[in-house]
Order: structure tokens, then C-alpha cells, then sequence
């Protein structure tokens, strides 16, 4: 059996605590997400998080599209370096040992680099098919990837895993019409707005009123049918990811719910899951779903 060297392994337990800090600290559901994870998940879950949340922040925090493109361009260097063996930086030490325990695909995570790139070059979409193209890369590269910690991949379980993850972020953008209009973007479809005749000075404005419920009403309903088609991936996937994702699907059906019950005003005030709810969902999921035990990988 082939050991680390003690200055790898020194370098691979520092650039995992730096992962689990970097998932703690900005992810406000991390530590109950994982404590409905088996042990082993655990750790990789939160790599895949700090890539994540590091190559977002570098696309959104920068002073110029120009610098967070080029800052974009040096993570997918380093992703490549990894994928060689040649990781530098402590959440590609840390990466590189989930993708070589679980064999995942490179494309995934380049997927997403290409839709945080999007996202600086583009801030209006023509039609809701134009907008998917973009969820394709930004949503649903993290399900593929889920499902492969989860020895779970076949197509028939990716169809599935994007409806849900589609669902999730399309959810999202209607729960926040208001801040991204307020770093300068409208996911909203171009084609939607016109219809409603909701242009950018009533976008400027920001008051719900009867126009704007008729327009977001069907997209509403549209991301919930999405996440709604999501539970018959629960049945399919290793116990152990059953919990998360039934999570995940009611997770956003009640940000949709909540937004249903402002009567679509996103406006005024953000639409939210209460703590009550929360634990709602949570108790429903461990109920319905049964408790996540170990389970050894399979040899196949």
C-alpha cells in the first residue's frame, strides 16, 4: 500500500481545515447540512463547496470585469494542475483528493467557471430557454457533482439531479429580483418584461403591482414544476443522499411558497424561510426518509 509523504499529508489536513473554515464560515446551513451527511461525505462536500464559493467570490468581488475574468482564468489554471497532480493552492490539495477517491469528471467544475464568466458579460436574458442555457452551467454541474460523491451518476439520475438544480436557481432569482437588479442584473426573461410592460424605470422603482405579479406568477410556477419532477430522484440515489436532496427540492418550493405568500411582492422585502419552517422541513425529510447510515463504497 502506497503512503503519503508526512510534508504531503502535513499539506492535504491543512488544506482540508482551511476548506471546512472557508464552508463555515460562509455557509449558514453547513453545519446542519453536514451533520445529515454520513462522516465520510463530510469533508468532500465542504472541498467542493470551498471551490465553489472561492471561484464565486473572485467572479462578484473584484473592482472590473476585466479582473475577475483573469482571476477566473488563473482558478481554471489551477483546476488543471490539479487534475495533473500539480495542485498549489490549499482548496486544490484539498480538491484534488475528492476527485481522485470518487474519479470526477473535470467538466463540472469548468462548467461552473464558464457561468461565473456569463455572469460578468452578460446581465440580461431574451427568453427563459437563453436563461437556462445559463443554469446549465451555473446550477447543475453541483448536482452532477453531488451525485458522483454519492456513486449515484447515470443519466436517467442527471435528467433528474438538473430539474432540481435548475429549480433551485431559478427559484433563487425570483426570491432576489431586488438585489440583483441592484447589482445590475434582470434574470427576469427580456421577453417576460416587455409582455408586462414592465421596462427599466419600473425595474428603478421597485414597487410590486398587479403587472409585475401576472410576470413572475408563471415563472414562479415553472421553477416549482422543476423541483416538484426532483423526488423521484430521491428513491433512486444511495441512502445516504436521500436526505440532502429531498432538502434541497423543499428547500425551494418553500422560498416559492414564500414568495407565493407575499403575494410575488419580492420588493419590499425578501422572501424567506422561517426557522420553524425550516425544522419542518428538516423533521419531514428524517422521517420520510429514514436516517443516512455509512455505507461502504461498491467495488463495481
Amino acid at each position: 500500500m502506497k503512503t503519503r509523504p508526512e510534508t504531503d499529508l502535513a499539506k492535504l489536513i491543512e488544506a482540508r481545515q482551511y476548506c471546512r473554515r472557508l464552508a463555515a464560515t460562509h455557509y449558514e446551513n453547513f453545519t446542519v447540512a453536514t451533520w445529515l451527511l454520513p462522516r465520510h461525505l463530510r469533508q468532500h462536500f465542504a472541498n467542493v463547496y470551498a471551490y465553489c464559493r472561492t471561484a464565486d467570490d473572485l467572479a462578484d468581488e473584484q473592482s472590473s470585469t476585466t479582473e475577475s475574468l483573469a482571476l477566473l482564468d488563473d482558478w481554471e489554471a489551477q483546476l488543471d494542475a490539479a487534475y495533473i497532480g500539480q495542485a498549489s493552492h490549499p482548496v486544490f490539495i484539498a480538491l484534488r483528493d475528492t476527485i481522485n477517491e470518487f474519479q470526477l469528471p473535470k467538466q463540472p467544475f469548468a462548467d461552473l467557471l464558464t457561468a461565473f464568466r456569463r455572469d460578468q458579460q452578460q446581465n440580461r436574458y431574451e427568453t427563459l430557454p437563453d436563461l437556462l442555457t445559463y443554469c446549465e452551467k451555473s446550477a447543475n454541474p453541483v448536482g452532477r457533482i453531488v451525485l458522483g460523491l454519492g456513486l449515484s451518476t447515470n443519466d436517467e439520475n442527471f435528467r433528474l439531479s438538473d430539474s432540481v438544480c435548475t429549480g433551485l436557481q431559478l427559484a433563487n432569482f425570483w426570491q432576489d429580483v431586488a438585489r440583483d437588479y441592484a447589482r445590475g442584473r434582470i434574470y427576469i426573461p427580456q421577453e417576460h418584461c416587455r409582455a408586462a410592460g414592465w421596462d427599466e424605470a419600473r425595474f428603478a422603482r421597485g414597487r410590486c403591482d398587479d403587472d409585475f405579479r401576472q410576470m413572475i406568477a408563471p415563472l414562479v410556477a415553472d421553477a416549482d414544476e422543476r423541483l416538484k419532477a426532483g423526488y423521484a430522484l430521491v428513491p433512486r440515489v444511495r441512502r445516504e443522499l436521500r436526505i440532502p436532496i429531498k432538502l434541497f427540492v423543499e428547500g425551494g418550493r418553500a422560498v416559492l411558497a414564500a414568495i407565493r405568500a407575499q403575494r410575488y411582492d419580492v420588493w419590499s422585502r425578501r422572501p424567506t424561510i422561517s426557522r420553524l419552517n425550516k425544522l419542518r422541513i428538516v423533521t419531514s425529510a428524517l422521517v420520510s426518509t429514514g436516517p443516512a447510515r455509512q455505507q461502504k463504497r461498491s467495488s463495481s
